[in-house]
């Protein structure tokens, strides 16, 4: 073989590992249509926190903050799961409002095509009363894109704050002007507190039902689960599962298809290509 011929296949081998690198870079960042339903549970865990949901068309992200103040005493809402994982530079503003401000300030809202609010479900790690007085603060700077809640009346805006872990339900109660909403639970369906302060129903999984995703789920638990989310809409809350089981992909999708087919709201996850392929099937 002379020494051109190798030359050319070696530019050739080049080219062709280029263009497959290339290939697989777009379909990595490739930009989904809106998704409704998509919940990125723990966003802030994946290799590009919320641009990745963004581009999977995922219309709600949960985030878990904890209140903390930097060498110099200035407080601030840090990101991450547990206290070990805190960065000075994993902020929540830094993280998630500003880039979501800069998107609803491009195009006038998160998702193009979606015509509900984007849910920036934040989860409260510790210290709720000073982590509310900080969040509320830190809100007010994003007021013209986030959904107001005035008393019993709620005027959405372009993104929508939920407050879920440990929310502070008086101090938010008694804002007659707030940026933020609480979650709940089921028990919450019927209950005194107006959806405008409780728009969102999250519940463990195993606290109400038995089935594990394996065989049919039994008829009575599909009554049921079918019943609160009505019950739930008819009041207009939404509705969230959380500690779903997925010890495989037949179990997760049997846990999604219920679900879908009951109406629960957001479908959670941690991978989000597998509910973005799912969801996208179901089509």
């Amino acid at each position: 073989m002379s020494s051109l011929v190798t030359v050319l296949i070696g530019l050739g081998v080049v080219v062709l590992i280029a263009v497959v690198v290339g290939a697989v870079a777009q379909v990595r960042h490739r930009r989904w249509g809106p998704m409704t339903g998509g919940h990125a549970h723990n966003d802030y865990r994946h290799h590009r926190p919320l641009v990745a949901a963004l581009d999977q068309g995922f219309t709600s992200v949960e985030v878990d903050i904890w209140p903390h103040r930097d060498a110099d005493g200035t407080p601030t809402l840090l990101v991450g799961h547990d206290e070990g994982d805190l960065e000075r530079w994993r902020t929540l503003r830094g993280l998630y409002l500003d880039p979501l401000a800069r998107r609803v300030a491009a195009q006038g809202r998160v998702q193009p095509g979606y015509d509900r609010p984007f849910q920036l479900l934040i989860e409260i790690k510790n210290d709720p009363e000073w982590c509310w007085e900080l969040l509320s603060a830190e809100l007010e700077s994003y007021s013209d894109m986030l959904t107001r809640f005035e008393g019993d009346e709620t005027h959405p805006g372009a993104v929508t704050v939920v407050i879920t872990g440990k929310p502070p339900r008086e101090a938010l109660a008694a804002s007659p002007v707030r940026y933020a909403a609480c979650d709940g639970n089921l028990s919450s369906i019927g209950g005194d507190a107006p959806a405008a302060l409780v728009p969102l129903c999250s519940e463990k999984w195993s606290w109400k039902f038995q089935w594990d995703g394996h065989g049919e789920m039994p008829a009575e638990e599909r009554a049921k689960l079918r019943e609160w989310v009505a019950k739930a809409h008819a009041e207009g809350r939404t509705v969230r599962f959380w500690g779903v089981p997925a010890h495989s992909r037949k179990t997760r999708n049997a846990f999604w298809r219920e679900m879908r087919d009951a109406d629960v709201d957001y479908l959670g996850t941690d991978d989000l290509s597998a509910l973005r392929a799912f969801i996208s099937a179901a089509r």
